[in-house]
């Protein structure tokens, strides 16, 4: 007597009660940053001066967090700087913090590492990923050959050179796992599922998502899940945790397919924090006033920044992409 598997049904499934409904998970960015406790591991997506979530940096100050573990992206900008800057850092994991021509190294970034008020986790842009990668794929370590014969292991004790199992006398590094409790990630569109897409770059962001145990987005446009669904591929970042409707998210910076970075804004945060590494926090503490702490909101910031001076941005933006020249101002 023989036992016949049960028959599989194709196509979909009739469930009892009709299909459940799906979670929507819009919501706000101080709902957002109540959800994060002081200590936390936070990763914050974009690259240098393009695609940051702003209005998840300017509410975790605005809320008083502190002792953060801040993870920056390969080439992290100035959103790092002004969460150093304002005291929420306690550790951070980045290769970089700055803006390039506008600011080679950020000066908060550079005060509080000097002074040993921020802890450096030192890396290269492929040990952090590696590192990023492991916590992804559930390991305890990434085998890295990249830092090999490098100062970077003498510098950052928790990178472990080896020899490789295979016998052929290579050496590796075991680059550990980092933890993300947190990730922030700016996309150009997202629909109220959780389902984010980048009608751009996307730099590191998508291997901060898979790392990350809870993810939240800011978008410049929350569409239909039809619209979503038109161009599956384009999803870089499904099923976030929470999504945040907004505009100019990423001002001062870039956000791609939208608008260019605001280089005067920029400029005044440079010069606002250039003399915090001799001590003199009075230009930061103005800034933070003005632009962080005294707009309630995302919304009341824009109604600081004007209309007018975003409108230009997205013009801006227009005529860089159809290939007109770049006629902006250098730095300075």
């Amino acid at each position: 007597m023989t036992r016949q598997a049960p028959l599989l049904q194709a196509g979909p499934v009739d469930l009892p009660g009709g299909r459940p409904p799906r979670r929507q998970v819009l919501t706000s960015a101080a709902e957002v940053v109540s959800r994060v406790p002081d200590g936390a591991a936070v990763a914050i997506g974009g690259f240098v001066t393009a695609n940051h979530p702003m209005p998840l940096v300017r509410e975790l100050i605005r809320q008083g967090r502190k002792d953060l573990t801040v993870i920056g992206s390969a080439t992290a900008g100035l959103e790092i700087d002004l969460l150093v800057g304002a005291g929420a850092v306690r550790k951070l994991i980045a290769p970089y913090c700055g803006a390039e021509l506008y600011c080679p190294v950020g000066s908060c970034f550079r005060a509080m590492v000097e002074s040993g008020r921020v802890q450096l986790w030192e890396c290269s842009e492929y040990i952090l990923y590696a590192g990023l990668q492991a916590r992804a794929m559930g390991q305890e370590f990434f085998a890295w050959r990249g830092g090999v014969g490098t100062s970077i292991p003498e510098l950052n004790k928790d990178l472990k050179v080896f020899p490789s199992p295979l016998g052929d006398g290579k050496q590796y590094l075991a680059v550990p796992a980092i933890p993300v409790d947190w990730a922030f990630i700016h996309v150009g569109a997202a629909d109220a599922y959780g389902n984010g897409q980048h009608p751009g770059a996307r730099f590191g962001d998508r291997i901060m998502a898979r790392a990350a145990d809870r993810v939240a987005l800011t978008a410049e446009r929350i569409v239909p899940n039809s619209e979503i669904r038109k161009n599956p591929l384009l999803t870089s970042v499904p099923y976030a945790d929470a999504v945040i409707e907004a505009p100019y998210g990423s001002h001062p910076f870039a956000s791609h397919g939208c608008y260019a970075e605001d280089a005067d804004h920029i400029g005044r945060y440079v010069t606002a924090t250039a003399a915090v590494r001799k001590g003199d926090r009075a230009g930061l503490d103005g800034y933070l006033a003005t632009y962080v702490t005294g707009p309630a909101d995302h919304r009341a910031y824009l109604d600081l920044i004007g209309q007018d001076r975003l409108r230009a941005l997205e013009a801006e933006y227009a005529h860089l992409s159809a290939g007109g020249p770049d006629e902006r101002p250098g730095p300075g």
